[in-house]
């Protein structure tokens, strides 16, 4: 007795079909789980600038790193380190020092005080509003970017996702021993990654900025060590002193509260 087999092959036809409906079906699953991944980290982010938001009063310290590019197409980085003190609307405290400067800004809701601890000067401004209108001053008027500062920004997610043209929810990552969530976002010239700890308490612990129009791709890295919410403060927190002996200072020192080193330590390309 033969034993004649049932299966069949197809025709060439046939075969075609099939393949292209296999792809159209890995695509859509492919679209679905982008989708589905690009909601995850915007979920994931909204969580974190509303509970950031919701904090009255914050406390921080930080390490943060920033690459340029000298005219000989070397990447150099420069580190620094630092601490901040934020009381919603109109109190902010920060202190950053590194290999090229020492710095402290005193705002308290009416005045902004500069010190130059390095060189014991500094410089006062009139400058009555919140903190959020300090930032944008400090940017629009005297070029100052003061990166990682959109984080304290009430409306942190609206100012973080403009422009934002792709986001993933990549897993899980560790930063300095605690879980958290690894978001990765795209604009039309930097990609910028944000790692948020998991669980009830959704603070960011790391992010790094990639600058995608400038040749070598640097980068901005802000790793925050440390974050406390609902500080007791005591009652001079925001008070500016002036140091003994110092020397005031121009507009101009505005520039110091940037992270860069002086130009002549990058070839003046920065």
């Amino acid at each position: 007795m033969t034993i004649r087999s049932e299966i069949k092959c197809p025709a060439r036809g046939d075969l075609a079909s099939r393949v292209i409906s296999t792809l159209l079906l890995v695509a859509c699953a492919f679209g679905a789980q982008a989708a589905s991944t690009d909601e995850d980290a915007k979920a994931i982010l909204k969580r974190m600038t509303d509970y950031l938001a919701a904090q009255q009063t914050i406390s921080i310290v930080f390490d943060s790193a920033i690459e340029v590019i000298t005219p000989e197409m070397e990447k150099i980085q420069f580190t620094n380190s630092g601490e901040g003190l934020l009381r919603r609307p109109d109190k902010l405290r920060a202190h950053r020092f590194g290999g090229s400067s020492d710095v402290e800004l005193v705002f308290d809701g009416k005045r902004m005080s500069i010190h130059d601890r390095g060189n014991n000067g500094y410089l006062q401004m009139e400058a009555p509003g919140t903190v959020e209108q300090l930032i944008g001053s400090l940017r629009a008027g005297h070029g100052v970017a003061l990166p990682g500062a959109d984080l304290l920004l009430p409306n942190t997610y609206d100012v973080l996702m403009a422009d934002v043209m792709e986001a993933k929810h990549m897993g899980r990552g560790v930063i300095g021993g605690k879980a958290c969530e690894h978001l990765a976002f795209r604009n039309f010239d930097t990609d910028w990654q944000i790692w948020v700890e998991a669980g009830d308490r959704p603070m960011p612990c790391k992010m790094v900025i990639t600058s995608k129009t400038i040749n070598s791709a640097p980068q901005y890295t802000l790793r925050i060590r440390e974050w406390q919410t609902g500080v007791e403060l005591a009652p001079n927190a925001f008070a500016f002193v002036v140091p003994p002996g110092a020397k005031t200072l121009s507009a101009d020192a505005l520039i110091h509260l940037d992270e860069l080193p002086p130009a002549e330590m990058t070839g003046g390309n920065q």
